[in-house]
């Protein structure tokens, strides 16, 4: 099987903001405050150009840990072309997301938080570091994000 070529900067940041755009779900690490083991857990996202908004139990290793320290990190794709998203996320009890949010949240995922019988939170996620990884794409390029300011122009 040969490889894909390498993308040019402005390709692999549309194909970024594409699967951004269009993937639901993405795995989600994080970790407590006070160390201990790392969580990993696969949750529904939308993109709104922005921010990620994600949504987990309050009482969840991953819910507990991101209200705790805010830290993040993602993985949005498949081993061969992912996107690594690290951020600080914010926790948003479902009474204070605004309608509009919680309904596109609901429409694209599948999911709705709000209908649970046990309490959810939504968290936003500012990126601050997008990467974006193919096999064929040297180490050079892929840092597309940094400081929370976009490295290539669209």
């Amino acid at each position: 099987m040969t490889p894909p070529p390498a993308r040019t900067g402005k390709q692999r940041r549309l194909d970024t903001l594409h699967r951004l755009e269009h993937d639901v779900d993405a795995w989600v690490a994080t970790a407590g405050e006070h160390g201990g083991a790392p969580e990993l857990m696969p949750l529904p996202f939308v993109w709104d150009g922005a921010v990620l908004l994600l949504a987990t139990r309050a009482d969840s290793p991953t819910g507990r840990n991101l209200r705790s320290t805010g830290a993040v990190r993602l993985a949005v794709g498949e081993p061969r072309d992912v996107v690594l998203v690290e951020g600080t996320a914010t926790a948003v009890p479902p009474a204070d997301l605004p309608e509009e949010d919680a309904e596109i949240f609901a429409g694209k995922t599948g999911f709705d938080p709000r209908e649970e019988a046990v309490p959810f939170l939504y968290f936003r996620v500012h990126p601050h570091r997008i990467q974006a990884w193919r096999e064929a794409d040297g180490p050079a390029g892929r840092e597309l994000m940094r400081g929370a300011k976009w490295l290539v122009a669209e």
